[in-house]
């Protein structure tokens, strides 16, 4: 199928070839904010560049051309640049493994904060210095899944086009608006502006989450610290709602995947309590 697919550059791109060496560079963060572009690898990244506009350029080796013959051609469809590279570029470009041999250009996903509150949001996840990118890639996916209308990364946060960050989103860094903030203070007031209660999880906590209805059916932020050191007590002091997970069983705690996790859904689900009231 590879041969089918028009494809301008006439010969493959070895791991030599200029762009291929500047497409590389932008596994680091500093290259990507010259570029103001970012490398993404796998289908699911991709598949979803592709579906939402966000592509410049795919690259593939043959085999990949083959492999995943429909999503290249509805790419080329798009107008999407379509390379050909040979297995030594894929393994110059790629951060996995065992690469794929399927990768995509595109412009940095982030916008401006007060974009994100300019559309009246109801749901946002707020992580709070999340240094690790597979914790952020994770959090940004169920943000997602749970239908939040934005993440905002504050403070001294992982760069959402971090690669392994990428990765763990499966796509989803391409679906839902991300926002970063180095000054906290700064996305507080922002939220507190825009009328959105500031929630955080805690253990001496004002109202259990099956007690919080009321407060997660309005517009929510819910702050989330690092696995680490959770988030800073001067962080938590500035919640307007300080809210508990019962956890019913004998461990101790929960990790900031599953915490996160089950406070997105309790928003969503209070939210839709409202939309959808039972006659």
């Amino acid at each position: 199928m590879g041969t089918d697919i028009n494809i301008p550059a006439p010969d493959v791109l070895t791991e030599r070839s200029a762009r291929v060496v500047s497409y590389a560079k932008l596994h680091r963060s500093a290259a990507r904010r010259k570029a103001g572009s970012f490398l993404a690898e796998g289908f699911n990244a991709v598949d979803a560049a592709v579906s939402t506009r966000c592509a410049q350029t795919l690259l593939a080796t043959d085999d990949a051309l083959d492999r995943y013959a429909d999503l290249v051609q509805t790419a080329a469809a798009g107008g999407v640049e379509v390379l050909r590279i040979s297995a030594g570029a894929a393994d110059k470009l790629a951060e996995t493994i065992t690469s794929t041999g399927l990768f995509v250009v595109c412009d940095l996903v982030d916008v401006p904060l007060s974009e994100i509150l300019s559309n009246t949001p109801r749901l946002l996840a707020v992580p709070v210095e999340m240094t690790d990118p597979g914790n952020a890639g994770t959090l940004i996916r169920t943000a997602d899944a749970m239908g939040a209308d934005g993440v905002i990364l504050a403070g001294d946060s992982v760069d959402p086009h971090n690669g392994k960050c990428v990765r763990s989103t499966a796509g989803s860094v391409f679906h839902v608006p991300l926002a970063r903030e180095r000054s906290i203070s700064d996305v507080l007031a922002a939220l507190r502006g825009a009328g959105v209660a500031i929630c955080a999880t805690a253990g001496d906590a004002e109202l259990s989450l099956p007690e919080a209805g009321e407060v997660l059916a309005g517009p929510t932020a819910w702050l989330f610290g690092n696995e680490a050191h959770g988030l800073p007590d001067a962080i938590l002091a500035q919640a307007d709602h300080r809210i508990s997970i019962p956890i019913p069983g004998r461990a101790e705690s929960l990790n900031l995947a599953a915490a996160a996790a089950i406070c997105l859904y309790a928003s969503a689900d209070a939210t839709r309590a409202v939309d959808y009231p039972l006659s």
